[in-house]
């Protein structure tokens, strides 16, 4: 409901309960395909390196502000530099098959006051690509936010960054629209495309996640019964046109 205010203005729905959350917890998350744990260098540092070095090309690094790394101390020294404070809020994704840390994202522009938060820096080795724990890991960080008491869920990329806005709208973040010259990265200009999902619609997001993580949607050979993007799609408030071509 749009409230109106003394001078009959409409000012937006009243949010007279509304409490700030705390900042997003730093602790691990529990999966049935991967565990989420906060950023520990002594035991993920090598283990990402290791994997993150299995895309020859660095093509997995284009559309990021940083890496490759040459080696293990280079990667090393970024993690210090970079990881370890509470915003951004750096977390591994460790694939319980492979027993190994093969991913890293992080909460960052986090604004309690108005319950945001974004998850970013998103950086999935080879191994973990197209597997059922880099879907499940987003998931885990997308309901720690939300159970967090965080209002609004937000997916910002490179708007030439394809794959980023289509897994955007996998995962049920609508489209907002593009921000024009936001940043230059790598000497080059960035537009960036903006996607958020917001608390009234987790609750139907967590079912689609659940439905589509469940055994029971994949056929003995690994293949999918329902597709992700089929089940979050009527929850999508607009498309992302370029994700339909």
């Amino acid at each position: 409901m749009i409230d109106t205010n003394e001078l009959g203005q409409n000012v937006g729905a009243a949010l007279p309960d509304w409490v700030p959350p705390p900042m997003p917890p730093r602790a691990p998350m529990q999966g049935r395909y991967c565990r989420v744990e906060p950023l520990d260098i002594d035991a993920h540092a090598a283990d990402l390196h290791r994997h993150f070095s299995e895309d020859a090309d660095g093509r997995d690094w284009s559309y990021l502000p940083y890496g490759p790394f040459d080696d293990l101390a280079a990667f090393e020294a970024w993690l210090k530099a970079t990881c370890l404070g509470d915003e951004p809020l750096f977390f591994v994704i460790v694939d319980t098959e492979l027993g190994a840390a093969t991913g890293m994202a992080a909460y960052l522009n986090i604004k309690q006051a108005y319950g945001t938060v974004e998850v970013g820096h998103i950086h999935y080795a080879p191994a973990l690509q197209n597997r059922r724990a880099a879907t499940e890991a987003m998931y885990l960080m997308m309901g720690h936010a939300f159970d967090a008491g965080y209002r609004r869920y937000e997916w910002e990329c490179n708007d030439q960054n394809r794959r980023s806005r289509a897994a955007a709208r996998r995962y049920g973040f609508s489209y907002e629209g593009i921000f024009r010259q936001h940043m230059v990265v790598r000497g080059h200009n960035r537009d960036s495309a903006w996607y958020a999902c917001i608390d009234g619609e987790w609750p139907g997001l967590k079912s689609a996640f659940e439905t589509w993580l469940d055994p029971q949607n994949f056929a003995a050979d690994g293949t999918q019964k329902a597709r992700l993007s089929t089940l979050t799609r009527p929850i999508l408030v607009a498309i992302d046109p370029e994700t339909m071509k």
